[in-house]
């Protein structure tokens, strides 16, 4: 009887020191993967700021005014005037109440009396 007590037990202290072992190694990789992860998002982010300081360098307003001064002849840009605008009251603004068509709908409503 004690030998297949310290048998048994055996085979336990086995599988549980594979199931540790599978699971410290499933630990690492997924450790691993989110190292990997977290490399990449930083990349990411710094080619972000990158690509942002040259867009903020392309769009300065010096160097767009001499790029609409020299295609002047092709593209015709002019400066903005004030009497380009109209004013606020004309333009036309939403609708404030929304009205709902409901003819045809069905009702859905949970009242226990409708239920068979």
């Amino acid at each position: 009887m004690r030998s297949l007590f310290y048998v048994l037990s055996a085979l336990a202290v086995i599988g549980l020191a594979y199931w540790a072992y599978h699971e410290n190694y499933q630990t690492q990789a997924s450790i691993g993967h989110a190292e990997s992860l977290e490399s990449d998002i930083a990349q990411a982010r710094q080619r972000l700021r990158v690509l942002n300081a040259e867009w903020a360098y392309q769009n300065r307003p010096d160097r767009l005014r001499q790029l609409a001064d020299m295609n002047f002849d092709r593209l015709q840009l002019a400066p903005i005037q004030v009497d380009q605008f109209s004013p606020i009251d004309q333009v036309p603004l939403p609708p404030t109440q929304v009205e709902f068509d409901l003819t045809g709908a069905i009702d859905l409503s949970s009242d226990d009396e409708q239920l068979p």
